[in-house]
């Protein structure tokens, strides 16, 4: 399903003004990501660039350009996994956080 733009609006505004909230977008992504499900995880990860970051800025830290990078994380990209990890690393690092991977039994 489709989001409207009013919540995309909504939902980019809340992410720039709070971090916690941001931080919680980022782990989603990723998270998503490590489940199996990559569309809704890029999806997530596209939208928390849009808010945090921006793609051109993005593209100043990773030396990746911008129009790479949102087609790494558009519906029909397919990023390599040393590009993804490269960006998820400094997006951690931009929000001060570390994810790490945890087995459950």
């Amino acid at each position: 399903m489709a989001l409207t733009r009013g919540f995309r609006t909504t939902l980019l505004e809340r992410a720039r003004s709070d971090a916690d909230f941001r931080r919680a977008m980022l782990k989603e992504g990723v998270d998503a990501m490590l489940a199996g499900d990559v569309e809704t995880g890029k999806a997530i990860l596209r939208d928390y660039i849009n808010a945090a970051v921006g793609f051109g800025q993005l593209a100043e830290d990773t030396h990746i350009s911008a129009k790479s990078l949102m087609r790494m994380f558009g519906p029909k990209g397919n990023p390599r996994a040393d590009n993804l990890f490269q960006v998820i690393h400094l997006l951690q690092a931009r929000e001060g956080i570390h994810l790490e991977v945890r087995a459950s039994v």
